[in-house]
Order: structure tokens, then C-alpha cells, then sequence
């Protein structure tokens, strides 16, 4: 069992905004793959099934952001998911908008829902598929002002390109491990040429 985390916060208010990137692409991939988030539990809505033929938990956590590690750890304790069983997917301030980036283990970097996961698991050794979402334009320093709210118009041109891309890493995380996922996706922006 592989359980896959999209990070967000829960309600409409915060429905469209950067920081619920791994909402938005995890849900796409349940879309894409069959399986329904309807199920209640580990303080989370999730969904069960196979994704590029593994058995795998799709969750997204209702804890609010800064609480994300509460749910996912809640998780992998009842599925038996070791660490390196467990992709978190998030936004990342770091990347430009259109890019990913996985990786293995590694700091928080400022993200609350990976500080909290790192801290509740004991460990930050879990597998991340960060979204890039931006920094805000020059001059702007109110990060949390940036990531909680809307797109804009450009991104929302790109963002279904934006969450199939992540969909695609994330099923090569599963069918062919993170070396190859790595290998395929982290050098990659949708929007290089535009």
C-alpha cells in the first residue's frame, strides 16, 4: 500500500488558492484513476484503489494546513505505510510557477504542512512532489498573503497543464520509482517558451 497526501486547506474559501496545489492535483489524479474521495477517516477525506496498478490511499487532510501532519501520520499508522511509502504533494514558493520537483527527505523549507508532518512522523525521509506556485512579484513580501490567494490569470491558463503534469509524476513515482520520476520531471517548467 503507497498512501499519496495532497496538502491543502479545507472549505471553499481557500477552494482555489496556491497553497491547496496538492488538493487540486491529488484529487485530479483520483478523477483520472477511478478512485472516489468520499471516505471519512484519519482525519481526512480519502479514497482507495489502483493507480497505475498499485494499491495505493489518496488523502487530503481536513486538519488545515499547519496540522497536516496530525491526518498523515493518523494514516500511516492504520495502513501500515512506512515513511518511504508516503508521497506528500504541496506547493512550493521556491519554484517557479509550472515547474515540479521531487525529492526524498530534506528540511521543511518554511512549508508548515511539511514541518508538521516531519515533526508528528519523526522524520522528513517521506518522498515530496513540490508544486511550483512562485514567490510574489518583486516587492511583495507577504508570502502567506501570496499563497492563500487566487491564481492568476496566466496560471489559471496553465494549471490543468500544471496538475496533469503532476498527475504523470506522480503515477512514474509509483510505476518506476523516484530516480525515474526525478529524472523525467524536475527539470521541466510548462510554461519554458512561452
Amino acid at each position: 500500500m503507497k498512501l499519496i497526501a495532497g496538502l491543502g486547506n479545507p472549505g471553499s474559501k481557500y477552494a482555489a488558492t496556491r497553497h491547496n496545489i496538492g488538493f487540486m492535483a491529488v484529487s485530479r489524479l483520483a478523477e483520472r484513476c477511478g478512485v472516489s474521495l468520499k471516505k471519512n477517516g484519519y482525519q481526512g477525506i480519502y479514497g482507495v484503489g489502483r493507480v497505475v496498478g498499485v494499491e495505493t490511499t489518496l488523502l487530503l487532510p481536513q486538519t488545515f494546513m499547519n496540522l497536516s501532519g496530525v491526518s498523515v501520520a493518523s494514516a500511516c499508522r492504520s495502513l501500515g505505510v512506512e515513511p518511504h511509502e508516503l508521497v506528500v504533494v504541496h506547493d512550493d514558493i521556491e519554484l517557479p510557477f509550472g515547474s515540479l520537483r521531487i525529492r526524498t527527505g530534506g528540511g521543511h523549507g518554511g512549508h508548515n504542512g511539511i514541518r508538521s508532518i516531519r515533526e508528528v512522523l519523526g522524520t522528513g525521509e517521506f518522498i515530496r512532489l513540490k508544486i511550483g506556485v512562485g514567490r510574489p512579484p518583486a516587492g511583495g513580501s507577504d508570502v502567506s498573503g501570496w499563497v492563500l490567494a487566487p491564481f492568476g490569470p496566466l496560471e489559471k491558463k496553465h494549471l490543468d497543464e500544471l496538475l496533469d503534469l503532476s498527475c504523470s509524476a506522480l503515477e512514474t513515482i509509483l510505476s518506476a520509482g523516484v530516480s525515474q520520476g526525478m529524472n523525467e520531471f524536475n527539470n521541466r517548467n510548462i510554461l519554458d517558451g512561452e
